[in-house]
């Protein structure tokens, strides 16, 4: 049994593939509270199924483009159940799930862009063709700057409809749909590492430098 999930935007989501498709898919109500919701999430879907984690086989996780926070959650959680179950661990790149999951339910019949929330107005890109194969991204642009008549999949093309008016296919990715994209080995496999575009919004500050106690500037060591 693959369990996959996704952490890349607000919402979490998180699906079973029994090897043939996906029996069970879920998705949190509340944004940006990733922490508190992966693990309940995961505990309802295997309780839906009447499984327990010892069934599991392998495990797929979104990689990303998004926020560094969400991501660091769903990865790490990734990383943390491979290592206590001894399982395998994909990733894959978000916006490539979302473009297999456009093509296949027909929503583009032509070359086209995955456009996601970066937030600080601006958004995640990567352009696509026809059958779903990523040709150049992903990035992070100002949505003026990335600004095409092509039809766009997912969540930028609503925010930013003066960018892309051409909106078509999901919004925010499937976990489901990464189960499938997994299972089938429908976009690159990738370890699983966080895609980050830029730099996180909270840094360390750097580390104080020790005075010497013999310093004469500083007198005498107390």
């Amino acid at each position: 049994m693959l369990l996959a999930f996704d952490t890349a935007t607000p919402l979490v989501t998180a699906a079973l593939h029994d090897g043939e498709d996906v029996v069970a898919e879920r998705t949190s109500t509340q944004p940006m509270k990733h922490g508190e919701q992966l693990a309940p999430l995961i505990e309802a879907l295997l309780h839906d199924r009447g499984l327990v984690r010892q069934d599991l086989t392998a495990i797929a996780v979104g990689v990303g483009p998004g926020p560094f926070t969400g991501l660091r959650v769903g990865l790490v959680t990734a990383r943390t159940l491979a290592l206590a179950l001894e399982l395998p661990v994909y990733g894959v790149c978000t916006l490539d799930v979302l473009a297999i999951e456009a093509v296949d339910t027909g929503a583009v019949h032509e070359d086209f862009v995955v456009a996601t929330d970066a937030r600080r107005k601006e958004v995640y890109l990567a352009s696509y063709d026809a059958d779903g194969a990523r040709l150049v991204g992903p990035d992070v642009l100002k949505p003026a700057d990335a600004a095409t008549a092509a039809p766009v999949v997912g969540e930028g093309a609503l925010l930013y409809p003066e960018a892309f008016p051409h909106a078509v296919g999901p919004a925010r990715p499937s976990a489901g749909w990464l189960a499938r994209v997994v299972a089938e080995e429908r976009a690159e496999l990738l370890d699983p590492e966080p895609l980050y575009l830029r730099r996180p919004d909270a840094v360390v500050n750097a580390a104080r430098k020790q005075v010497l106690a013999d310093d004469p500037s500083r007198g005498p060591a107390r």
